[in-house]
């Protein structure tokens, strides 16, 4: 079985994470919300409160395929201050395994000089922090292990090529059809 997971900071952008975290769920991935925290209840960006379901320091992440990191502020600064999680992004960008960020987040990946070369997209005010890389306007890019995408607008097609890059481009369309999105 797939496995991925995705971390949660105190104002991580709820849309974000929790798409992610149930299109991920639907397709049959095994998707653990990880607190950085050191608290399991981590409180969203507009003040709702999710319960992690692992404690980063408690997290095994050797048989993890993918990381995924949601914006929102100040959610994407705690991420990026947290050492254990910037070790770990950058030991998965030299394996060449997949990292995943959207909003402000692909931020993070620019600090960390994963984006050098690589085509990436963020929330329009944070495009100047994607040091090294080739700034794209489109709601979703994938460019070798690297998946960016643009913001909360953006969630379900964000959480939709995870699946297609994990499962495949059938799954991913049974999943977009059962869940009516952009349908004609």
């Amino acid at each position: 079985m797939k496995n991925v997971r995705v971390f949660l900071a105190d104002g991580f952008e709820e849309i974000e994470a929790l798409t992610v975290v149930d299109i991920l769920r639907r397709a049959g991935v095994e998707t653990t919300t990880v607190s950085v925290t050191k608290k399991c209840v981590v409180e969203g960006a507009h003040g709702i409160c999710v319960e992690a379901d692992a404690l980063f320091e408690e997290t095994d992440f050797h048989e993890t395929e993918m990381l995924v990191l949601p914006g929102g502020m100040p959610g994407t600064l705690n991420l990026q201050a947290h050492t254990g999680l910037r070790e770990l992004l950058l030991a998965y960008g030299k394996a060449e395994k997949y990292v995943a960020a959207i909003c402000a987040a692909p931020s993070i990946l620019g600090e960390l000089g994963m984006l050098d070369g690589k085509r990436a997209c963020c929330y329009p005010f944070f495009e100047e922090k994607l040091t090294g890389a080739e700034v794209v306007r489109e709601q979703v890019v994938l460019d070798q292990n690297v998946i960016t995408s643009r913001g909360m607008g953006t969630a379900i097609p964000f959480a939709l090529k995870l699946v297609e890059v994990l499962c495949g481009m059938e799954r991913a369309e049974e999943v977009r059809k059962s869940i009516i999105y952009n349908e004609e």
